[in-house]
């Protein structure tokens, strides 16, 4: 297995995530996705919250890999609905069939959210987006951040950007929902932008701390 640990998995197969990843990390580190490892099976995401579903996919791919792996979970979490739908809010309508259109889906998520929701106020409709970030090397947990985004679930869907509940999630700061709002603009204040900006310093301190052992 490859030990070299300036070397990064990211636990996704998507190249605008890892693209995201590279931007906001920077580092001397080369970046891998689970796209360059066709053989490893998927560790499954059955965790009680976020924060161990993202350290279940670290160390499960970290350990297949022989690399340390950045995983990632996150959803949105609604205080009316005890939570809801935390760790299911990729899956809150149903199962997600393979090949299953992700639009579809996410309509049918918010349409679930709206109306559980029906007739609950305004100031009463108070949410969160939560994302966990977990880096493991194949022994054990590096790094663990979080980062949320406050809000409120409007009445119907605005905006035609992002995905999942982006356009029901209003800002109150911006006036706007998160599918209203340009990359960067999202980028500056989303939950998974904040994790990051948590786990950079760190990063850093670890591949200086490498670097230092290694001279």
């Amino acid at each position: 297995m490859n030990k070299n640990y300036q070397t990064i998995l990211v636990a996704t197969t998507n190249p605008g995530k890892v693209r995201e990843l590279r931007a906001m990390l920077g580092g001397d580190v080369e970046w891998k996705s689970l796209a360059d490892f066709p053989g490893v099976g998927e560790v499954k995401e059955d965790g009680a919250t976020f924060a161990e579903n993202a350290c279940k996919k670290a160390m499960g791919y970290a350990e297949a890999s022989g690399l340390w792996t950045l995983a990632d979970d996150s959803g949105l979490v609604i205080d009316a609905l005890g939570g809801a739908p935390g760790v299911n809010s990729a899956r809150f309508s149903r199962e997600r069939p393979k090949g299953a259109d992700r639009k579809v889906l996410d309509r049918r998520n918010m349409d679930k959210v709206l109306s559980l929701l029906a007739g609950v106020p305004a100031e009463k409709r108070t949410a969160r987006f939560v994302c966990c970030l977990c880096l493991a090397s194949p022994e054990k947990v590096l790094i663990e951040t979080q980062g949320t985004l406050e809000g409120i679930i409007i009445d119907k869907p605005a905006g035609t950007g992002g995905f999942g509940y982006d356009p029901i999630f209003y800002v109150p700061q911006l006036g706007k929902t998160v599918a209203q709002l340009g990359e960067e603009e999202k980028n500056a204040i989303s939950h998974r932008g904040n994790a990051l900006r948590k786990l950079r310093p760190l990063l850093d301190q670890l591949l200086s701390a490498r670097e230092d052992q290694r001279s």
